[in-house]
C-alpha cells in the first residue's frame, strides 16, 4: 500500500470522467484517506460515498481563502492530518487572445492559479508541523506548449504559472520537509473533452502523439500516485508529462 493512513485532499475531484475522480480512486485503492473537494456539496459526499467509509467530500470553492482555511481545519480536526495536497481544480475557455474578456481571464486564473496559491497556504501551516507532506500541482502540457487544443492563452498563462508557483514552493518548502511537484497532462479524455472530441479531430491530433492514443483519467492517476508517495521521496520541483509523446523537450 503506497499511501498506508495517508490523509490525501484532491480539489475539484467530483467529476465522475475527471482527472480528481481518477486519482482519488487511486490513491484510495493504494491505502490513502481520500478527501474530495467540489462546488458542490452533494456531489463530493457522493463521489467519496462510492470508495467507501473511510472518505469524504467537502464542498470548498477554491478560489475563496477563507473556505479554504475552514476546508483543511475541517480535515485535520478529522483525522488530525494532511499528508498529500493535489491542486487539480481548474476550468478551461476555448477562446482566441482578442476574445478573452476580463471575465474570463479572472474565471481561468482564479481557479487554476488563486486556487492552488490558497489550497496551498492552507495545507502548509499542517504539513510544517508534521515536518512532511507532499503537494501536487495540475499544471497542463498547454503552458508548455503555447496552447493547447481546447483551452485559450488565458488557461496556457493560468497553467503555466502553476508551474512558476510550485517550483517556487518547492524550493521554499524543501526545508520544512514538504515537496512540491507538478503534472502536465496532454489531451485527458475527460468530461471536458467529450463532446468536443470528433473522430476527424481526433485522428489529426493522434498523428502527432508518439504512442498514438489519447490519454485517459487514470494515466495521471498513476504519475500523481507517484508524487505523492514515498516512490518519490528525493523528487521536488520536478514536472511529469503525462502526454504520450505530444511534447518532446
Amino acid at each position: 500500500m503506497l499511501l498506508s493512513n495517508k490523509v490525501c485532499v484532491i480539489t475539484g475531484a467530483a467529476s465522475k470522467r475527471g482527472i480528481g475522480r481518477a486519482i482519488a480512486k487511486l490513491f484510495a485503492l493504494h491505502g490513502g484517506r481520500s478527501i474530495i473537494l467540489d462546488l458542490d456539496a452533494a456531489q463530493a459526499s457522493a463521489a467519496a460515498s462510492e470508495l467507501g467509509e473511510a472518505h469524504r467530500g467537502i464542498a470548498c470553492d477554491v478560489t475563496d481563502k477563507d473556505a479554504c482555511i475552514a476546508a483543511l481545519d475541517r480535515v485535520v480536526g478529522d483525522f488530525g492530518r494532511v499528508d498529500v495536497l493535489v491542486n487539480n481544480a481548474g476550468i478551461t475557455q476555448p477562446l482566441k487572445f482578442m476574445d478573452i474578456a476580463p471575465g474570463n481571464y479572472d474565471a481561468v486564473l482564479d481557479v487554476s492559479l488563486r486556487g492552488t496559491l490558497y489550497m496551498s497556504q492552507a495545507a502548509i501551516p499542517h504539513m510544517r508541523k508534521q515536518r512532511s507532506g507532499s503537494i501536487v500541482c495540475m499544471s497542463s502540457v498547454s503552458a508548455q506548449r503555447g496552447g493547447g487544443i481546447f483551452g485559450g492563452p488565458h488557461y496556457s498563462a493560468a497553467k503555466a504559472g502553476v508551474l512558476g508557483l510550485a517550483k517556487a514552493m518547492a524550493r521554499e518548502l524543501g526545508p520544512d520537509g514538504i515537496r512540491v511537484n507538478s503534472i502536465a497532462p496532454g489531451l485527458i479524455q475527460t468530461d471536458i473533452t467529450g463532446g468536443k472530441l470528433t473522430d476527424d479531430l481526433k485522428a489529426e491530433i493522434l498523428k502527432g502523439i508518439p504512442l498514438n492514443r489519447l490519454g485517459d483519467a487514470e494515466d495521471v492517476a498513476r504519475a500523481c500516485l507517484f508524487l505523492a508517495s514515498e516512490l518519490s521521496s528525493y523528487v521536488t520541483g520536478a514536472t511529469i508529462d503525462v502526454n504520450g509523446g505530444m511534447l518532446i523537450h
